[in-house]
């Protein structure tokens, strides 16, 4: 069904309060957006952070009159000059829309993360090897550079055989890859419970679904992996970094990413005690580090 979305200029008024206000009023959802560029990365666990300037925009059903909308927003908020802006919304199935632009993508020399359905150009070599996907609502496509630049990684590493863990998985994309390529086995944790359907729908989408073990992220990690990918957060990844260490068998392979130019440092200072870390590698102003556990 189609909606009336209202934009909301905020002024000097409280987020929160216009958030009620829009429920109050007959919303049936409400959004939050940072109205400037001060994104916001790494939240405090349970803490839900406002951008210094936000932008609201609320959808009512259609037949809202907008005219009476405007007035009783107004009337709620106690602000007669409050100012908005109405549009027309199709209703779309809107996790699936931003799929219409998603194309097969290369990394290295021949992992390809392809859409269902379409295909790597026919001419592409060597061989590819390829990864169906589609991401559900989890984090994880390869059009982010924290994610390519694992998979490049992962292309060009000896996997076979290989045991892996990959720590906050999203769509599964690492852990599917890496099976993938060679790898004898997966097991994939994640916080979020959309990223643990993602992560099956995609085993089983790409035949690896009796190679791949799934659970909740405080579920046993296991230990003596050749391999540990955790594209996550700086923060997460320094605060993981002896539970990383235990799990990566001497001689074993860490690749983290999710983190920005400026936060390789600390993540590195955190990996040092136990890993001999090779050269950062960058992507578009984020990083990726890889180290090899000592024996």
């Amino acid at each position: 069904m189609p909606f009336l979305q209202v934009h909301l200029t905020l002024d000097a008024l409280d987020p929160d309060t216009v958030e009620a206000a829009c429920f109050a009023t007959g919303a049936v959802s409400v959004t939050l957006t940072d109205a400037g560029d001060t994104p916001i990365l790494e939240p405090l666990p349970g803490a839900t952070p406002l951008w210094p300037a936000t932008a609201i925009s609320a959808l009512y059903e259609a037949d809202t009159p907008a005219d009476a909308l405007a007035d009783a927003l107004r009337a709620v908020l106690t602000s007669p000059t409050l100012q908005l802006r109405f549009e027309a919304i199709a209703d779309k199935v809107w996790e699936r829309e931003w799929l219409k632009d998603f194309r097969p993508m290369r990394f290295g020399a021949r992992l390809w993360i392809c859409p269902g359905g379409l295909l790597p150009p026919t001419d592409a070599a060597p061989a590819p090897v390829i990864v169906w996907l589609d991401p559900g609502l989890a984090f994880g496509t390869g059009t982010h550079a924290t994610t390519a630049l694992c998979l490049n990684w992962l292309d060009g590493a000896a996997l076979a055989g290989a045991r892996v863990l990959d720590v906050g998985c999203g769509s599964g994309i690492l852990a599917v890859a890496a099976l993938r390529l060679g790898a004898a086995s997966a097991h994939a944790l994640d916080i979020d419970p959309q990223a643990l359907i993602a992560t099956a729908d995609n085993a089983a989408r790409n035949e690896v679904a009796s190679s791949i073990s799934i659970a909740a992220a405080d579920a046993p990690w296991g230990e003596g992996y050749d391999v540990v990918l955790a594209n996550i957060l700086a923060e997460p990844l320094i605060q993981l970094a002896t539970a990383i260490a235990a799990t990566t068998r001497p001689g074993g392979h860490v690749v983290l990413s999710g983190l920005l130019v400026s936060q390789a440092d600390a993540v590195t200072a955190a990996y040092l005690p136990w890993f001999d870390m090779e050269v950062p590698r960058e992507r578009d102003g984020w990083i990726g580090l890889v180290g090899r556990r000592r024996r």
